[in-house]
């Protein structure tokens, strides 16, 4: 007898979060389509805009490899 009542309150429970889920859910965000000018990047302009850009000078030895003084293995 004692198991009605706790299937009566689960019940409850399941049955007010679906109406929240319902009722209250959270509207779907819309992008807006005029928010940029376009899609596309000029690289000319960037070029033209850009004068004089801090130049790093490395020593690459990606592709150096060691090499062996005796090879007579």
């Amino acid at each position: 007898m004692r198991a009605h009542p706790v299937v009566a309150v689960a019940t409850l429970i399941l049955v007010g979060v679906g109406v929240k889920l319902t009722f209250f859910s959270v509207p779907m965000a819309a992008a807006d389509v005029r928010s940029t000018k376009s899609a596309s990047i000029d690289v000319a302009e960037i070029h033209r805009e850009i004068k004089d850009l801090p130049v790093e000078n490395l020593h690459d030895m990606t592709f150096v490899f060691p090499v062996a003084i005796d090879r007579t293995i």
